[in-house]
């Protein structure tokens, strides 16, 4: 189950909120939630709750589809801050010049997704599963079963041309 929020226009800008974001990207929901709880941000209230927008989006098409949903197994699949339209202000300046302000803002879109976990197919049984689990172990550095390389004995000294002078 995938769903979407966007929120466009945001009074911030978006440099200062990627690094809020870069923090809850393909963290479980729940735990994305804690980061921005406790983030002293202020970029961080505004992406609660587009992920607080985005799981109720989730949870909604689960119910027009009529399939289950955990929130809980939810992830943060994609998300993003892009610039959005910069507001252009002048301000009074020194011997009747005006100063240019630019008011920065930004998209956020955030993205979730049902964990990958609870759809993965069962694993094989039999002489399959012996079969890639003889595959996946590590082999051992030292060649074969019980042979270890030797270590270096400590406190040898070396021999060198000038050493009888």
């Amino acid at each position: 189950m995938e769903a979407r929020a966007i929120q466009r226009t945001v009074r911030q800008s978006a440099r200062k909120m990627r690094l809020v974001i870069d923090q809850i990207r393909g963290q479980p929901v729940p735990q994305a939630y804690a980061i921005l709880r406790f983030s002293k941000k202020l970029a961080a209230k505004q992406i609660h709750k587009v992920l607080k927008s985005a799981v109720a989006n989730a949870e909604q098409r689960a119910l027009r589809e009529n399939a289950a949903l955990d929130v809980d197994h939810l992830r943060v699949k994609y998300a993003v801050v892009n610039e959005g339209p910069t507001l252009k202000r002048f301000t009074p300046a020194a011997m009747g010049r005006a100063t240019p302000i630019k008011k920065r803002t930004s998209h956020v879109e955030i993205h979730v997704e049902g964990d990958a976990e609870s759809r993965a197919p069962k694993a094989a049984s039999g002489k399959a599963a012996a079969k890639a689990e003889a595959i996946a172990r590590p082999v051992r550095a030292g060649g074969a079963k019980g042979k270890r390389p030797k270590a270096k004995k400590a406190g040898g000294k070396s021999k060198t041309k000038k050493e009888g002078r």
